[in-house]
């Protein structure tokens, strides 16, 4: 069973075990050329044990035999894999780590140790993001636009060689956060790379990401995923983080029927999901 101090180094990458977490530092110096740049940026992640939902240790065939543990992040636990949904190739995955092949028994019995750490129900959504994220003001050099983050929100300069002239005749835009829902974020690395922002008003039909004034598109050397990704995340943590769901509800709640109208105001904002509404609703109903 892993203890705290224990310490796993692979192929770009160090592992230490904490009590409660795992550091992952991403390793430079002699390998830095070949490590993926998105680590470069990341320098180095805390894991919260529960923020994990499984481990694996694999063995790799080739011409090296090499030993792979993988740990799987709890859905909605941390905002950079939220934002990648799935996108990242594997050498760019930040909670996979190669081994040589003869570190195979030490992985296994530090896998063992880390499963044993794992929350109660290590397969359920985490009821909030659970590791951190770059904070704001962040930037962002799209093809089109520089996107830049902070407390109030996200504004769009759009580029006056890369910006399509619809995007120049809606102008440079700002959207607060209490506007937004979240973020999508397609790799620059597949065709039509690009970030979209999402708001409550957005309907049917979405315009092309070239024509969407709530989008950035990239390009060669425009919002690579060591850029791109890191500031997807931070945006869609701002957006979530921006109002607790249990201070807004908790608040000074009016009598009937104000506080039916503000219960419905919170939802139309967004600062209260459809099941979340839907309960207060009955529960004030029934004390009505």
């Amino acid at each position: 069973m892993s203890r705290m101090g224990d310490v796993l180094a692979g192929n770009h990458a160090v592992w230490e075990f904490d009590s409660d977490s795992v550091l992952i530092r991403f390793e430079r110096g002699m390998s830095a050329l070949r490590m993926p740049r998105l680590w470069h940026a990341l320098g180095q992640r805390r894991i919260p044990y529960e923020a994990v939902s499984e481990v694996s240790v694999t063995v790799t065939a080739g011409k090296r035999d090499a030993v792979v543990l993988r740990a799987v992040p709890r859905p909605g636990a941390d905002p950079l894999m939220e934002a990648a949904a799935g996108q990242l190739k594997d050498i760019c995955d930040p909670y996979r780590l190669v081994l040589p092949a003869d570190r195979a028994p030490l992985a296994a019995a530090l896998a063992d140790g880390l499963r044993a750490r794992l929350g109660p129900d290590p397969a359920e959504p985490a009821p909030r993001f659970l590791v951190e994220t770059p904070k704001p003001p962040l930037h962002l050099k799209a093809y089109d636009a520089r996107a830049t983050l902070d407390e109030s929100g996200v504004s769009l300069r759009w580029s006056r060689t890369g910006a399509s002239s619809t995007k120049w005749k809606a102008g440079d835009r700002h959207y607060p956060l209490a506007s937004l829902t979240g973020v999508e974020w397609h790799s620059p690395e597949r065709p039509g790379g690009h970030l979209r922002l999402r708001s409550r008003d957005d309907g049917e039909g979405v315009p092309a990401p070239e024509h969407d004034p709530a989008a950035v598109v990239f390009a060669t050397g425009y919002g690579g995923v060591h850029e791109s990704l890191p500031f997807a995340a931070a945006v869609l943590a701002a957006v979530r983080g921006r109002t607790p769901v249990a201070a807004a509800a908790a608040g000074a709640v009016p009598r009937e029927p104000d506080r039916m109208r503000h219960l419905g105001e919170l939802h139309g904002a967004g600062l209260l999901t459809d099941a979340e509404y839907a309960a207060l609703r009955d529960r004030f109903a029934s004390d009505a």
